[in-house]
């Protein structure tokens, strides 16, 4: 199965960022993960919905051509880390590739919620975008022990 994370920027925090870090590389020995990072838009003088527009372009040409495309949103539907796991196996058997997209600071635009066949809620709140990253390559590297039936999950 081929998985890619599409999200937008580095953490600036660096604690975070190295948390981010740990995970995916701990993510990795699960699933052959690949990392998109887009550039991020916007400034002072540029509105949110184009900051998303700009971003949500840069995020859907960074998605597969194919498979499942699982846009982060809190809008999204919420599963435990079991659910997720068993969700996460049976894409694995069946369509082979996902990409998973996380927005910037203002969200994801329409058009990347309309090209996504699944919107996921990793948090019922609403996070930074840092923050969710983190949450879901947490979750990938849980969802892979429970696969696995190994101990971290408990």
């Amino acid at each position: 199965m081929d998985l890619v994370l599409a999200v937008v920027g580095r953490a600036h925090d660096a604690a975070l960022g190295a948390a981010i870090a740990e995970y995916e590389r701990r993510a990795a020995r699960y699933w052959p993960l690949v990392v998109r990072e887009v550039k991020e838009a916007g400034g002072r003088s540029v509105t949110p919905a184009v900051t998303r527009r700009q971003e949500g372009e840069r995020l859907l040409d960074a998605c597969l051509d194919r498979g499942e495309v699982v846009a982060c949103d809190e809008r999204g539907v919420g599963m435990t880390s079991a659910d997720f796991a068993s969700w996460l196996g049976r894409l694995r058997d069946v369509s082979g590739a996902v990409t998973f997209v996380v927005g910037g600071a203002f969200g994801l635009d329409d058009a990347v919620r309309s090209r996504a066949t699944k919107l996921l809620a990793v948090a019922p709140w609403t996070l930074p975008h840092e923050m969710a990253r983190l949450v879901l390559t947490e979750q990938l590297y849980r969802a892979g022990t429970i696969l696995r039936n190994e101990p971290y999950h408990k």
